[in-house]
């Protein structure tokens, strides 16, 4: 494995493939932090340019320590002929690798493909997830999760099932979002664990009144941190049994909730990354798009939601380490 450390005088220009962007990252996951300041200590997040099964599988065999008993895989399986959904075949076998585990999903808050969950059955069909069995979440209800030191949220309505589950796999296509800027670990669990029609209302700050026109919902810092607010819902309850892998390829300025109407991605594929650390994995993926030559579209749609306001806000409630150790196994 090469190791490149956050918390030392070593820089992370030194990769394999990572080029001087670094110093341009506008977050503290790539800059220097003197240990003699008593700030020294670093999150590991293990780092593969190979998108693949296999190397998917020695990720997670990394930082699988703490999954035991059942084990919900929370992936975004995404609207019907979705361009840009992790592919079918790598999850498949990664799965296949993680005894007693289950797909997991929750339905959607807006109208579409799976707004519903006979609709939501059909769209799995459609998209090749039948490899096995999926749970939707909240197909029969919802189960209230704790908000511990929250900005805004006290609990939030999580799809029911959740609390079936032991521990927790957040397999995440890191990519853009039209209301988040970024779609990382923390927008995979945030949203994707909240029930439909109940908790996304919460996650998105239209509760009592939802308006017809999307751009008129909140936005910006107070959705950011709406969104903190339900992602450490669920790390909480999982604790120290939930891990975070992000697969950074075909990263549309979109979410996979656009479906077919996702625009074209403009930058390259990087890579996927893994850690027990949920700050830190969407901090080390922001830290690489940053660094890119190619990376204009995808930063703009990140900065002009005032995406980076979930780093910060997940900081400030202790959900992870900022500074991290990024330590390639190719």
């Amino acid at each position: 494995m090469k190791e490149i450390n956050c918390c030392d005088s070593v820089t992370m220009t030194t990769a394999d493939g990572f080029g001087q962007g670094f110093k341009q990252a506008p977050v503290i996951g790539s800059t220097y932090v003197p240990k003699a300041d008593g700030n020294g200590s670093c999150a590991k997040v293990y780092f593969t340019k190979h998108i693949d099964a296999e190397h998917l599988i020695k990720l997670y065999e990394i930082i699988n320590e703490g999954i035991y008993g059942k084990v919900a895989i929370k992936l975004h399986t995404g609207e019907p002929h979705g361009p840009n959904i992790l592919p079918q075949a790598m999850v498949k076998a990664f799965q296949a690798n993680v005894p007693d585990s289950t797909v997991v999903e929750t339905n959607t808050l807006y109208q579409g493909g799976r707004y519903t969950t006979e609709d939501h059955r059909k769209t799995l069909e459609t998209n090749g997830w039948t490899f096995c069995p999926v749970d939707i979440l909240d197909e029969e209800g919802d189960v209230l999760l704790p908000v511990r030191g929250g900005k805004h949220l006290k609990e939030v309505a999580m799809g029911g099932h959740i609390t079936n589950y032991d521990s927790m796999i957040v397999l995440t296509h890191f990519k853009g979002h039209a209301m988040g800027g970024f779609g990382g670990s923390l927008k995979n669990i945030a949203i994707g664990c909240a029930s439909g029609q109940v908790g996304k209302r919460q996650v998105h700050g239209v509760v009592e009144d939802m308006p017809a026109n999307f751009e008129e919902w909140p936005m910006q810092d107070y959705f950011m941190e709406l969104m903190v607010d339900s992602g450490k819902a669920t790390v909480d309850y999982f604790g120290k049994h939930i891990v975070f892998l992000n697969v950074m390829r075909r990263m549309s300025v979109d979410c996979d909730c656009a479906g077919i109407s996702a625009a074209e991605p403009t930058i390259g594929d990087i890579g996927i990354v893994a850690s027990t650390d949920i700050l830190a994995v969407d901090q080390a993926c922001i830290d690489m798009v940053y660094q890119r030559t190619d990376n204009h579209d995808l930063v703009e749609r990140i900065e002009s939601r005032s995406g980076l306001h979930q780093l910060t806000v997940m900081s400030e409630l202790k959900m992870g380490n900022e500074k991290y150790q990024l330590v390639s196994i190719d």
